[in-house]
C-alpha cells in the first residue's frame, strides 16, 4: 500500500501547531480571496514568491510554470493554464500589480541555451514551451564574448522583458495598464545570494532597489 510522504505529514503537523492562523483562514474561507498582486514565477522549488516576499495566506495570487514565462494572447482552442490564471487574476480578482519574477540558475533557461539538449520525452513539452524565447536564446548563444553564466543571466532577464511584452498582448491587460488601473513589473531573484533585482520600467535595466526602512 502506497504511503503518503511522511515528511509532508510532519510539515503539516508543524504548520497546524505553529503557522496556521485559524481566524485568518476562517475569514478567507468565508469572505474569499482578494490579493492585489499577481506574481508569475518559476516552478523551481528554490524560488517560492510567498517565501521571498514574506507573504501570508491570501496576499499573493501566484502562477508558477517552467521559467516563469507568459505566452502571447492566443485564444486558439488549446489548453492554456497560464492564460486562464491570468484571466482570473485580472478580471475576477482585479489585481492592481503583476510581477514577472525570474531567478538565477533557471533550468528552463539553461535548456533553452543548449543547442544539443535532448527532449526528456517524445512530447518534448519543455522544448515546445521554451521555444517562446528561442529567438533571444539564439542571439545570446552566438555571443562568445560572454561566459556561459553571463549568457544564462542575460537570457533570464531578457525572458522577463519578453513575458512583460506578451502580457501586453492580452487586450484587457493592455487596456487596464493604459488606464492606470494595472501596473506591470519585472524582478529577478539570485538564489545564491538572496539578492532581488527589479526592472526599471523606462530602460528595462535591472537594479537593486532601495528597501523601505
Amino acid at each position: 500500500m502506497q504511503r503518503f510522504p511522511s515528511y509532508l505529514l510532519n510539515g503539516y503537523r508543524n504548520f497546524m501547531s505553529g503557522r496556521y492562523e485559524r481566524e485568518r483562514y476562517r475569514s478567507l474561507a468565508e469572505e474569499g480571496q482578494s490579493p492585489k498582486t499577481l506574481v508569475i514565477a518559476c516552478s523551481d522549488s528554490r524560488s517560492a514568491p510567498e517565501t521571498i516576499f514574506d507573504a501570508g495566506p491570501g496576499e499573493l495570487f501566484v502562477i508558477r510554470n517552467v521559467a516563469n514565462m507568459v505566452p502571447p494572447y492566443q485564444p486558439d482552442g488549446h489548453f492554456h493554464s497560464t492564460s486562464a490564471a491570468l484571466e482570473f487574476a485580472v478580471l475576477a480578482l482585479k489585481v492592481t500589480d503583476i510581477v514577472v519574477m525570474g531567478h538565477g540558475r533557471c533550468g528552463g533557461i539553461k535548456a533553452a541555451l543548449d543547442p544539443d539538449a535532448e527532449p526528456l520525452s517524445p512530447g518534448d513539452f519543455i522544448g515546445r514551451w521554451m521555444s517562446l524565447v528561442k529567438p533571444a536564446a539564439e542571439q545570446i548563444q552566438s555571443n562568445d564574448v560572454m561566459t556561459a553564466a553571463e549568457r544564462q543571466t542575460a537570457l533570464e532577464r531578457v525572458s522577463i522583458r519578453n513575458s512583460l511584452n506578451n502580457l501586453r498582448s492580452f487586450p484587457d491587460i493592455e487596456k487596464l495598464e493604459k488606464e492606470g488601473a494595472l501596473q506591470l513589473h519585472g524582478a529577478w531573484f539570485d538564489i545564491s545570494t538572496g539578492e532581488l533585482w527589479v526592472m526599471e520600467p523606462d530602460t528595462g535595466d535591472f537594479i537593486r532597489p532601495d528597501l523601505p526602512v
